[in-house]
C-alpha cells in the first residue's frame, strides 16, 4: 500500500464532496441564513448527520476491519459468514432503534434541543422534520457497513464518493428554494432520507464483489461477532469524540436564539481539512497496520505510525494557521451573502476562530486512536473519551450563562487536546507508540512551514483587503485566489527544506 496514493484517493472525493457540501450550505445561508427555520433544520440534520459521521468517517472501520480482517485471512467462507452476521444483526438493531425514536419523537426533540420545549412552533416543526430524516441515520449505519468491506479490500474510493449523493440532491432542491417557499424545509429533510438510501444502493452495487448480501433472523450471535460488538460501541464513541463534542454543543446552543446555526456554519469550515487530515489518514492505515500487528513487524508499524502522524500534521497545522488568521474572510466569503447578514458572519468567524485552534488535535486523535483500535484495544479511546465529553460539558455549562455559545468552540478545543495528551501518554506507557528520528526532523520543518505561509497568507489579506469586504460581491473569488496563492507558497516551501519530498509519494508501506 502507498499511504499518500491511498490517502489521495480517498481525500480527491472527500474534497468533491465537502465542496459541494459549501456549496449546499452557502444555499442555505441564501435563503435561510441564522434564522428559525434555520435552528430547527440544523437541529433535525444534526442528529442522522452526526451519526453519518459516527459511523461512516472511520469509526465503525475501528471495530469492523481488524476483525474482518482475521477472518479474511482464514478465507473467504469464514469472512462472508462473519459479515452475514453483524449485518443481519445491525440491520435488527437499528430498525428497531428508528422505531423506538419515531415513536417517542417529542422527548426525543426535547433532549437533543431542550432550548426548544418553551416555543411550541419551534418544537412542532423539529419533531416533525427529524421523524422524516431520522431513518437516514439506519441507512447511512448500514452503508458504512458496505464501506467498511471496501475498506478493506482496500478500495478506498467508492466509500468516499458516497456522501456526494447527499450534497447533490440538496443541492438540487435549494435551487427550488424560491419556488417551495417556507415548505424548503421539508423537502430538505426528505431529500436527506432520500440520499441514504441511494448512498446504500450505491455502495452494494461495488461491494457484492465481496460480500452476498442474505437476510436471517438469528438473535443468537457467535463469539466472534459479540466480541466485534463489544468493541463497536467504545470505537464509536472515541473514534467520534470530536463528533460527540460537537452535539453537545448544539444541544447547550439551543438555549440562544441562532447559536445553533452558528456553530453550524463554523463546524462546516474546518471539516474538510479534518476529513484529510484525520479522518482520511485513519481510514486508509487501519487495514496495513492491522495486518502487521498481528504479524508482529515492528519496522512496519513504526514506519506507518510516524508517516501518519507526519502527514496529518503536515496538512492539519498551516489549515489550523490559516483559519485562525481569515475566520471572518472566510466565513464572508462563503456565506455572506442574501439572509446571512453581517452579525451572522462575525458570530459564526468568532466560533470558527476557536475551533480552529483544536484542528490540530481533532486530526491526530483520529490518527491515534486508531493506534489503539489496530491493537484490538477500543475500550481505552472509549474511556480518555468519555473524561474529554465530561470535560466539554463541565466547561460548557459551567461558562454559557456569562460567555454565551462561544464557550461550546472554546471547549470543544480544551477537551480535544486534553484528550490527544492523554491518548498520547498512554501509548507511550504501553509502547505502542514511539517517535523515529525522521519525524522528529520533519516536525520542526512543518512547523517553521506553516508559520512562514501564515505570514504569506497575512500579507495576501492586506492586500486583498477592500475585495474581501462583506459588501464586495466577489470575495470568494478573491478569497479562492488567496487560499491557493498560500497553498503554493507551502508547498515550495515544504519541498525547499524537505519538509515534504517528492520520493515519499512513491514509498511503499
Amino acid at each position: 500500500m502507498n499511504l499518500i496514493k491511498s490517502t489521495g484517493t480517498f481525500s480527491f472525493f472527500t474534497i468533491i464532496s465537502r465542496l459541494l457540501g459549501y456549496l449546499r450550505d452557502i444555499l442555505i445561508a441564501i435563503f435561510l441564513g441564522t434564522s428559525f427555520l434555520a435552528d430547527v433544520f440544523f437541529v433535525a440534520f444534526r442528529i442522522p448527520n452526526t451519526f453519518r459521521r459516527l459511523f461512516s468517517e472511520g469509526t465503525f472501520n475501528a471495530a469492523f476491519v481488524p476483525s474482518y480482517s482475521s477472518e479474511l485471512i482464514k478465507g473467504k467462507t469464514k469472512s462472508n459468514i462473519f459479515a452475514k452476521e453483524v449485518f443481519n444483526f445491525l440491520f435488527l438493531v437499528l430498525l428497531t432503534l428508528v422505531l423506538i425514536i419515531q415513536i417517542f419523537m417529542p422527548l426525543f426533540v426535547s433532549l437533543i434541543a431542550p432550548g426548544f420545549v418553551d416555543d411550541n412552533e419551534k418544537m412542532n416543526l423539529a419533531i416533525q422534520l427529524t421523524r422524516i430524516t431520522f431513518p437516514f441515520l439506519m441507512l447511512v449505519c448500514l452503508a458504512s457497513f458496505f464501506s467498511a468491506i471496501l475498506n478493506s479490500h482496500n478500495r478506498f474510493a467508492e466509500s468516499a464518493a458516497a456522501p456526494i449523493i447527499l450534497n447533490i440532491i440538496l443541492i438540487i432542491i435549494l435551487l427550488f428554494a424560491k419556488l417551495l417557499n417556507d415548505n424548503l424545509i421539508y423537502y430538505l429533510s426528505y431529500g436527506v432520507t432520500l440520499a441514504g438510501f441511494l448512498q446504500l444502493l450505491f455502495l452494494y452495487f461495488f461491494v457484492k464483489n465481496y460480500f452476498k448480501l442474505k437476510f436471517s433472523i438469528k438473535f443468537e450471535l457467535s463469539k466472534k461477532v459479540r466480541i466485534f460488538f463489544n468493541k463497536l460501541l467504545p470505537s464509536i464513541f472515541s473514534s467520534g469524540v470530536t463528533q460527540i463534542n460537537i452535539l453537545v454543543g448544539t444541544i447547550i446552543a439551543s438555549f440562544q436564539a441562532s447559536a445553533v446555526s452558528y456553530l453550524y456554519y463554523a463546524d462546516r469550515i474546518y471539516q474538510i481539512n479534518l476529513a484529510i487530515a484525520g479522518i482520511a489518514i485513519g481510514v486508509v492505515i487501519l487495514p496495513q497496520l492491522s495486518k502487521y500487528i498481528s504479524q508482529n513487524n515492528k519496522k512496519k508499524i513504526d514506519l506507518i505510525q510516524n508517516k501518519a502522524l507526519e502527514l496529518s500534521l503536515f496538512l492539519s497545522l498551516p489549515a489550523a494557521i490559516a483559519l485562525l488568521i481569515a475566520s471572518e474572510e472566510i466565513i464572508s466569503a462563503l456565506f455572506g451573502y442574501g439572509q446571512f447578514n453581517e452579525n451572522s458572519v462575525f458570530n459564526s468567524a468568532n466560533a470558527l476562530y476557536y475551533f480552529s485552534y483544536g484542528l490540530p488535535a481533532f486530526a491526530m486523535i483520529k490518527v491515534f486512536s486508531n493506534f489503539f483500535f489496530a491493537n484490538h484495544d477500543t475500550k481505552t479511546p472509549f474511556y480518555i473519551s468519555l473524561l474529554s465529553v465530561c470535560l466539554n460539558i463541565l466547561i460548557s455549562v459551567y461558562f454559557f450563562r456569562s460567555l454565551g455559545f462561544i464557550i461550546i468552540p472554546i471547549a470543544t478545543t480544551i477537551s480535544s487536546w486534553f484528550n490527544l495528551i492523554i491518548l498520547f501518554l498512554v501509548l507511550q506507557n504501553r509502547n505502542l507508540f514511539s517517535f523515529n528520528k525522521i519525524f522528529i526532523k520533519r516536525f520542526f520543518r512543518i512547523i517553521f512551514s506553516s508559520i512562514l505561509m501564515g505570514l504569506f497568507f497575512n500579507y495576501l489579506l492586506v492586500i486583498f483587503n477592500d475585495q474581501l469586504s462583506f459588501e464586495n460581491s466577489l470575495k470568494s473569488i478573491y478569497l479562492i485566489l488567496s487560499v491557493f496563492l498560500g497553498l503554493i507558497f507551502y508547498l515550495l516551501v515544504s519541498y525547499w527544506i524537505k519538509a515534504f519530498q517528492l520520493k515519499d509519494i512513491k514509498l511503499k508501506y
